[in-house]
């Protein structure tokens, strides 16, 4: 067993126009000071990382390395969660996903494309460079306005979305791979990647590469009413990276799972700090521990209800009273000792 690490903070909540969230000084600064120990650093702004910079230079990955260690931090992981989306984006979602790109590829879905596989690499490279082993991103979605589908989805669409996602990916991963670090597609409604069986068509499309790993959000699994405690069961070798998000469902005669495109805040299933939602953390933190699952556990912070501030405060403390310390003995190792067959043979009446 291992001890989960943390706490971490993923800092793109929390990304603003003031001080201290508008320089990376600033946001260490506070996060050492709230008492985390790591920070997943989104790959969208420059002035948190130059993704360009960090794929081509040891030097200012040393540096960067070295400014973070400088506040008692560590990076946990680096994101690329905008850029991932726009591996893959369906034409319904064209012009809403288009807000995610740089200006010199908007309206242009195969230059946009081209861009962000190519981001996504270098997010690879940059990872090696800063020691990281573990990435965290979305897969993209071809598939996604089928979900529930009317009228029903033709034969082979299905099959067909995810060859073509896993041809956009291969690339990538095959990068990945040539620098170590595990690609962890955070499992996700919106996302051809959001349960446990599209995971799978994802992987058998990619030959089962052994770069395709998880980044584990509960959050995610309540909204869907799905097994979150169990998925682990199944899935603890594939969850490599870990978001402490909470969340609460709470369906009525009018609503459930679907929301019936109201607010956050009118939804059956709305995003709550950690702790005042419905996720049982200690069942997790047991489960993820007992698996020797090697993660950060890392508080991604998104509420209907309490603000950024607070939910900030109070995630460094609720996560480090979940972390166990990973036991190296059994409750009754007293009573052991060395094989004695002869013994044994006696107990058994052989």
């Amino acid at each position: 067993m291992k001890t989960i690490k943390g706490p971490g903070i993923f800092l793109a909540q929390f990304v603003g126009s003031e001080a201290p969230y508008n320089s990376l000084d600033g946001l260490c600064q506070w996060a050492a000071g709230l008492g985390y120990k790591g920070i997943q650093i989104p790959t969208s702004d420059k002035w948190l990382i130059d993704i360009d910079k960090a794929a081509e230079s040891q030097d200012y990955c040393d540096e960067l390395k070295g400014k973070v260690n400088s506040f008692g931090l560590e990076i946990t992981e680096l994101s690329t969660h905008l850029q991932g989306q726009l591996v893959a984006v369906n034409l319904a979602y064209d012009v809403m996903f288009d807000n995610f790109a740089p200006l010199a590829v908007k309206n242009n879905p195969k230059a946009r494309t081209e861009w962000a596989v190519e981001t996504v690499k270098k997010a690879g490279t940059a990872s090696r460079r800063l020691g990281l082993t573990a990435h965290a991103t979305f897969s993209g979605a071809l598939l996604w306005h089928t979900m529930y589908p009317w009228p029903q989805r033709p034969p082979g669409l299905v099959q067909a979305g995810f060859d073509e996602l896993a041809k956009r990916w291969l690339p990538i991963l095959n990068h990945f791979e040539d620098n170590g670090v595990d690609v962890c597609y955070e499992i996700h409604p919106g996302e051809d990647l959001h349960d446990g069986i599209s995971f799978e068509r994802f992987l058998a499309a990619t030959g089962n590469h052994k770069r395709v790993n998880m980044l584990y959000d509960p959050s995610h699994f309540l909204l869907q009413q799905l097994d979150y405690l169990t998925f682990i069961d199944h899935y603890h070798s594939y969850i490599k990276a870990f978001h402490v998000k909470d969340a609460e469902f709470n369906p009525t005669g009018k609503q459930g799972v679907y929301g019936g495109y109201a607010d956050w805040a009118d939804r059956a299933g709305r995003f709550r700090s950690p702790g005042d939602g419905q996720i049982d953390f200690k069942g997790i933190f047991s489960k993820l521990t007992q698996y020797g699952c090697d993660v950060w556990a890392v508080m991604e912070w998104e509420c209907c209800i309490k603000s950024p501030e607070q939910g900030a405060r109070e995630g460094a403390p609720f996560i480090k009273s979940h972390i166990i310390e990973a036991t190296q003995k059994t409750f009754d190792d007293f009573a052991g000792g060395a094989v004695d067959r002869e013994k044994i043979n006696k107990i058994l009446g052989l």
